[in-house]
Formats: structure tokens, sequence, C-alpha cells
């Protein structure tokens, strides 16, 4: 094996000055298509400049919120509707659901909130985080209390084409009105 020891990399170039970073550019590229570059245990990557093509980007992302009311009947999971985008990278939210984009498997943290319109106390309320139309558990429930609200957050495994949906459920005897300031919001992990 052939060993190379150096302590600075210059561009070829006239002059013996010229440093990577100067005014005038240029590209040193090391290894080829299929070659690994090791760096060792205990070796640290100091960067004072542009780092690009490294670790990734939590992308796919999206934030959706409702603008509106919306009547949840009593005893009844319902699925939460929502009429503002903020963002959606990959033009992947629709329908009222995130749905995983072609080449985009793997893990997506989610979170979503929901409030109701009303002072009045009731035993429970609930919010789930559904994948493929089914409930991904666990769902997460509290007691309402003066216009309270709920919150979920979790880590989906996701193939390409799934989707995932907000349902709430409240038992307070009759239809609630949510409050219309309810947000879902996802993003890919970086693995």
């Amino acid at each position: 094996m052939s060993k190379l020891e150096t302590n600075t990399i210059d561009t070829v170039s006239g002059t013996s000055t010229l440093q990577v970073g100067s005014t005038n550019t240029s590209t040193i590229t090391l290894g080829v298509s299929g070659d690994t570059i090791n760096v060792p245990s205990g070796v640290t990557i100091a960067n004072s400049g542009t780092a690009t093509g490294f670790g990734g980007a939590n992308t796919p992302n999206f934030s959706v919120q409702d603008n509106a009311v919306q009547a949840i009947p009593n005893n009844t999971i319902t699925k939460l509707v929502w009429q503002t985008e903020d963002w959606d990278t990959a033009s992947a939210f629709a329908s009222d659901k995130f749905t995983v984009p072609s080449g985009q498997a793997g893990k997506y943290f989610f979170f979503s909130s929901w409030q109701f319109a009303t002072a009045d106390n009731f035993n429970e309320m609930r919010i789930y985080l559904y994948k493929n139309g089914t409930s991904v558990d666990p769902n997460i429930q509290g007691y309402h209390d003066h216009y309270g609200s709920i919150q979920i957050s979790k880590v989906i495994n996701l193939s390409v084409g799934d989707y995932v949906e907000v349902y709430a459920f409240q038992n307070s005897g009759s239809q609630q009105n949510t409050l219309g300031n309810n947000v879902f919001q996802g993003y890919k992990l970086i693995e």
C-alpha cells in the first residue's frame, strides 16, 4: 500500500502560492467513483469553509394549519382538516394527509396539536396519528379544561406511498368546535 504524507495540498498552477480558497478557483478531487476515503477514529475534521454534500437535510418536510373551526362530533373519531400550507418542500401534502414521495422512504418525525373553542370541562379528548388509515399507537388522551389543547409527536417508519393523517376525539356529550389554531408538521430524519 502506498502512503502519502503531507501537511498542505495546493492546486496545480503556474505559481507555488496559489492555495485552495484564493481568488482563483480550483477543485481538488480525492479518489474516483467506488473509492472509499477513510478518516480514522480520533481524527478531527476542521472546516473553515463551506461544506456541501455532507450530513443531509431533513427533507421532505411540511407544516400545515387550520384557519377555521371544525366541528368534532361527540364520541366520534374525526379526521382533522388543514386549510393552510405554511410550507411543503416536496408537494407531498394534499387532501389533509402527508404521502411519502418516490425515493423518500425512511423514518419521519411528526407533531400535531389541536384545541377546543370551549371553556367547558369534560373527561376525555384524544389525538391520533394514522398511518395508511390505521391508528398508530399510542394515541394521546387528556382531560379537557378551559380551552385545553392536546399534542402528539412520534417517529414513524414509512415506505414510499405510505400516508399519515391526524384524527381527533372528544366525549363532552355534544358536538364541539376546534379553536382554529391547530397544526400538523413533519420531516424526514437524517440517518
